[in-house]
């Protein structure tokens, strides 16, 4: 018998299964025939060589253009140079001392090439590339077995190729016995599916798009079930037990609160204000995911929601993802407060409650102070980083907690805070990004919690305007950027210049191996601006190994204007707010995600005068990356970045697209393209779960939600 669990090695040899485990930890068969084909391959139609990314092990199928051979004049040896077309553009392959090449690739000839794609005087190169040809002789190989159909193109890597994949699964498709369906026949026939075992055979080896189409159909139900299933399951047990009811009080905290406003809340946070108002006043936990633009004034929101509870005589903690953030979001939630938020201390207000900071580096005798502020009740805010989910940490009657940034939370850590309230009781859960989420994120990555919206920005928030410095083609640019910065300090204003890595001596290099220089580091470009452009400016330095206390003194420096450029990591991310601060300055922009550059832009342009923030990259036009950064430059709308950062990242169509195996339970399922699938999942995921929890009727969908949502790939959903 052999079934889904068998051990590759078995299957198809040591070296390919050493290899397949290696590259994209496919261990079993049933592994590999969910290492489905990226894209499919039909003779005559060519790989749109413009989406490639630097960087990338990618597979195209090409047509020759030119082979020439010449003699190096740096090293000893012959470069053959092979120029390939998809129709449109070009791409160059370099062979070094292999010039029997030459024999083999013939102008006209058409090949499936994979390689690493590297940048060489400003063209996307291919060098020493694997090819396969379509038409070949026995010892070149070809991939005629395909001719009658579809040729599918895998993920792949340096040490196993895009043909080498499809032996492997054909070896293994052709010694598998029955493959169980986990679909019960009712569900399957009802939702008009093909038979699993139908759809994995046609998804790799697909004789006509109409047998690929049944194909795709299914399996993306499977992923979207698997997945809608283990949200049910986790909103049912957070309503297993009750929470706090926590209703507004008259005359309390809240209300003095409110009075003393300084300006007036936007309709979207008096709205969002009111829905978790009323979640907070009953007993079923609230679980709201609240995400909202950069600066749309999510604190406020969640600072008002925090002193309902309070005044119901409970308390709530605000977990950061940073110390830096937590230092931060304390600092300010004491500044709104004013003597609100000084009990304890001369001059407090009636009625008036503590704020608390709680992290891993305080000192012993600050922390020991915090839990006893957490512990006694003393403190009604506690504000802290995953310290405060520790077990030794304990509160009085902790009723609410606010997730800030939930991105850089695992699961488990969420699910450790819900257990915090008490005997049970659970407390009420709202978690907040400033990462606008897609609709079907939201409903596969935070399908366990309700979502609310905050667009529209309050009054008094000034322009960025965003520009990509292309250094490689205009190196001049550069030295405009140091100039414009100084502008900004000739005015009084303030910079950042962010970059990639740190670069002390604990730091790696953190260079790719795709030819590229490592990644700009802080302490080395401080050195190079204080010696050369910069020279005389007061420049500070911000990262996240600096001791606690130094990060802090150096974020109030910079927020006291003390400093006026700050050099850091992407510790400036989130929530740090200078409103002096107009300028940034993103050294190798192309290293960081969509999402996370916007994140960083919207620290400039706080205050009355317009920000600008400049995106210095080195990568050549015509690639994805450079389109990338263009669409940052282009638009300030955080809800379409983030659409666009999803589709860039996980739904290309592009062969060099994510083909790194990064190991997620969807596979298939395009949180794009398939929001009416993934809906339709959730509604029969919660009538199952409703009926039966634990799935104990339904075996395969049980071992389904296992296979497709363990662990680890359930945190890589919650970071996606």
């Amino acid at each position: 018998m052999t079934g889904l669990g068998e051990r590759l090695d078995r299957l198809v040899g040591k070296k390919s299964a050493d290899a397949l485990e290696a590259a994209f930890k496919v261990g079993t068969a049933g592994d590999l025939l969910r290492h489905y084909p990226r894209r499919y391959a039909e003779r005559g139609q060519l790989t749109d060589i413009a989406g490639l990314e630097v960087g990338e092990h990618v597979t195209v199928m090409a047509k020759v253009v030119t082979v020439t051979k010449r003699q190096m004049k740096t090293k000893r040896g012959t470069l053959v140079e092979v120029v390939l077309t998809d129709g449109k553009r070009s791409l160059d392959c370099a062979f070094f001392n292999q010039p029997w090449h030459m024999e083999k690739l013939k102008p006209g000839i058409s090949a499936l090439f994979a390689g690493k794609v590297t940048a060489f005087r400003q063209k996307l190169q291919l060098a020493n590339p694997d090819y396969q040809l379509l038409d070949g002789d026995a010892e070149t190989g070809s991939v005629e077995e395909f001719a009658g159909g579809l040729i599918p193109v895998y993920p792949a890597s340096a040490k196993i190729q895009s043909w080498q994949i499809a032996q492997c699964v054909q070896q293994t498709l052709a010694v598998l016995d029955e493959i169980e369906d986990p679909f019960p026949d009712a569900l399957r026939d009802r939702l008009g599916l093909a038979p699993y075992e139908q759809a994995v055979r046609s998804i790799h080896r697909p004789a006509e798009w109409a047998d690929l189409e049944l194909a795709r159909t299914r399996l993306k139900w499977d992923e979207a079930l698997s997945v809608q299933l283990a949200l049910a399951q986790r909103r049912q047990a957070a309503n297993a037990r009750p929470a706090p009811a926590c209703p507004p009080t008259e005359g309390g905290i809240g209300g003095a609160f409110d009075k003393r406003l300084p300006f007036t809340l936007t309709a979207g946070q008096v709205e969002v204000g009111e829905a978790i108002a009323a979640d907070l006043s009953g007993e079923s936990p609230m679980n709201r995911l609240l995400q909202g633009e950069v600066g749309s004034g999510k604190t406020i929101v969640a600072l008002r929601a925090m002193l309902q509870v309070v005044d119901s005589g409970r308390q709530a903690a605000m977990l950061a993802p940073t110390e830096v953030l937590a230092a931060q979001h304390a600092r300010s939630l004491r500044e709104l407060l004013g003597d609100l938020g000084q009990s304890g201390e001369l001059g407090a207000a009636e009625n008036a409650t503590k704020v608390t900071l709680l992290t891993g580096s305080l000192t012993a005798p600050q922390r020991k102070q915090a839990m006893l502020d957490a512990a006694s009740g003393a403190a009604g805010i506690v504000v802290g980083t995953h310290a405060l989910i520790q077990d030794k940490v304990s509160f009085a009657e902790l009723g609410f907690v606010v997730v800030d940034e939930q991105h850089r939370f695992g699961v488990e850590q969420r699910d450790a805070l819900r257990g915090r309230a008490g005997e049970n009781l659970s407390p009420h859960v709202l978690v907040m990004t400033a990462t606008p989420i897609p609709r079907t994120v939201a409903m596969t990555v935070y399908g366990d919690l309700e979502t609310s919206a905050l667009r529209e920005l309050p009054a008094g928030r000034s322009p960025i305007s965003t520009t990509v410095v292309p250094v490689a083609e205009k190196p001049s640019w550069l030295d405009r950027v140091w100039q414009r910065v100084r502008e900004e300090v000739g005015k009084g204003h303030q910079a950042y210049v962010v970059c990639p890595r740190i670069g002390d001596e604990e730091d790696g290099p953190g260079g790719a191996d795709d030819g590229r220089r490592p990644p700009l580091a802080v302490v080395e470009v401080t050195e190079m601006l204080a010696a050369g452009p910069l020279s005389g400016l007061r420049l500070g330095i911000l990262h996240g190994r600096l001791p606690a206390d130094e990060k802090d003194a150096v974020m109030r420096a910079f927020a006291a204007a003390e400093i006026d450029v700050l050099v850091a990591t992407t510790v400036v991310e989130v929530g740090v707010n200078v409103p002096n601060a107009t300028a940034m300055v993103i050294m190798d922009a192309d290293r960081f995600g969509v999402s996370q550059l916007h994140q960083l832009r919207g620290r400039v342009g706080r205050g009355s005068a317009p920000g600008v923030c400049l995106l210095v990259t080195d990568m050549p036009g015509g690639t994805s990356t450079r389109d990338r950064l263009d669409a940052v430059a282009s638009t300030l709308d955080g809800f379409e970045l983030a659409r666009m950062d999803l589709e860039l990242r996980r739904e290309g169509d592009i062969l060099g697209a994510s083909q790194s195996g990064a190991k997620s339970g969807l596979k298939m399922l395009s949180l794009i393209r398939d929001e009416q699938v993934i809906a339709d999942a959730r509604e029969v995921a919660q009538a199952l779960v409703a009926d039966d929890p634990a799935l104990t009727a339904y075996p395969g969908l049980a071992g389904m939600v296992h296979q497709v949502v363990d662990a680890e790939r359930a945190e890589y959903l919650e970071k996606a």
